[in-house]
């Protein structure tokens, strides 16, 4: 059988690669047999026809190679310095072998491939596996304070014993000492940082810059305690006064709060506005509406969202273990003025629609609600239950997964430009996804929209 008759098999079943890039290999039989002998190896190259004449002596974590060489079917055992690759007999034979480089890390590195033999015989060829520099994703709480345990989420974290990692925050502070340490985690006490900015991961095979900014104030929209332009502070600007307050718990000043740890929602998420909503609808009562000033500014005015699809909401989010999260979901929309405006009277300079106050968001209001993309963040459905173990978490929303309609089917009219970010809503309610009775408390602070990278 011709190996090209197996091009198909191996997208699915070794690389999951498209199969007309793979390159043919030597004739094989139709039943692997392990023959004895010695195996050699006199050049390794990728395993696409564009690159087949292209020789390497090393290879990342998780590559896919191609082994060239004579008596390659005498190997029954392929190691990666000390870790053990995966071989598939449909793509080894005499003179080639298909294989992928194990995705972990070596824990001794002497950049040598071993190969095993059916006769127990030991040969070694020299290669170099090259690991990553660290690779940092997200962080538990971007917001910590000095004295909590936060983590850093990615990959490749590696305490060599000769380059110990660090992580660098933004003052300069360097930290080495860990409370847990795993090749996708970092968790440490948070000292005391005032500065904001990035954080900087550095192992023996490199240094990372986190994409995200430790203390955040890129693209506030509401903190509940900072006026923006010297006198107001943005907040409840709906039809609901949600509460905004500070206690023992709080992260940075006050936050809002959805629900009081007595009103219920329940299994099917239902209709509870009075305690689980939040909104923030631009305009005034004025004629025409105020919408570059004052209380009711368009959002779009604090923030620039003409790169939307790059950018992310976030926020802090505490939910206490005594009151976790089971059903509902928190449908989370931005508006322009066609959907939502505070009082829907005329806005200077603007000829479209101006919608009144809840014109598309909540409940069936002229069979229009509900058609809205928005996002639906339900983190109790992983497990039934939600809580953020008594302390804040940050919570990143990419702008583009406002994509849903208010039953979580996926919907055709989505924001599309920065007039769609005008207006917030927030409110927990159905979702299309049944849970069990709760009484959540959901507090939010800090929030805000930000760049992706």
């Amino acid at each position: 059988m011709k190996l090209n008759k197996l091009f198909s098999w191996l997208g699915l079943f070794l690389i999951m690669i498209s199969a007309t890039a793979l390159t043919s290999c030597e004739d094989q039989p139709d039943k692997f047999e392990l023959t004895g002998g010695t195996p050699t190896i006199n050049y390794i190259r990728m395993p696409y026809l564009s690159q087949s004449d292209s020789l390497i002596t090393e290879a990342s974590l998780k590559s896919i190679i191609c082994l060239v060489g004579d008596n390659l079917t005498s190997i029954k055992e392929l190691y990666f310095n000390d870790q053990k690759a995966q071989l598939n007999t449909s793509y080894i034979t005499n003179h080639t072998m298909i294989v992928q480089v194990p995705e972990n890390i070596p824990a001794k590195v002497d950049d040598k491939i071993y190969m095993i033999t059916k006769d127990g015989e030991t040969v070694t060829y020299d290669f170099h596996v090259a690991v990553p520099a660290p690779a940092v994703n997200t962080m538990s709480c971007e917001y910590a304070k000095a004295g909590e345990e936060v983590t850093i989420y990615g990959n490749y974290f590696i305490n060599d014993p000769n380059v110990p990692l660090t992580v660098t925050l933004p003052d300069g502070q360097e930290i080495t000492q860990f409370t847990k340490l795993t090749q996708s985690t970092i968790s440490f006490i948070m000292p005391q940082c005032d500065a904001e900015g990035k954080l900087t991961v550095t192992s023996v095979y490199g240094e990372t810059e986190s994409g995200f900014h430790y203390n955040d104030s890129r693209g506030i929209l509401f903190d509940f305690d900072t006026p923006w332009d010297g006198v107001n502070v943005l907040g409840n600007h709906g039809w609901h006064d949600r509460v905004i307050l500070a206690d023992e718990t709080s992260l940075s000043g006050k936050f809002v709060q959805l629900g009081d740890g007595s009103a219920v929602m329940s299994e099917d998420g239902g209709w509870k506005d009075k305690y689980f909503s939040f909104e923030y609808w631009c305009g005034s009562w004025d004629t025409p509406q105020k919408m570059t000033s004052g209380d009711g500014v368009a959002l779009n005015q604090l923030v620039d969202f003409t790169n939307y699809k790059n950018m992310s909401l976030k926020f802090e989010m505490y939910i206490p273990t005594s009151n976790p999260w089971t059903a509902g979901a928190m449908q989370i929309a931005f508006e322009g003025y066609d959907k939502i405006t505070f009082s829907g009277n005329p806005i200077e300079g603007y000829t479209g629609t101006v919608a009144s106050p809840n014109s598309y968001i909540f409940n069936n209001e002229d069979g229009k609600s509900g058609a809205w993309g928005r996002a639906m963040y339900r983190p109790w459905t992983e497990t039934g239950s939600y809580d953020t173990g008594n302390k804040w978490v940050t919570v990143t929303i990419p702008l583009t997964s406002f994509t849903l309609d208010n039953k979580g089917a996926t919907t055709s009219q989505v924001p599309s430009s920065a007039a769609d970010f005008a207006s917030l809503t927030m409110f927990v309610y159905g979702g299309g996804v049944n849970g069990t009775e709760c009484k959540p408390i959901i507090k939010i602070d800090n929030i805000r929209v930000v760049p992706n990278n």
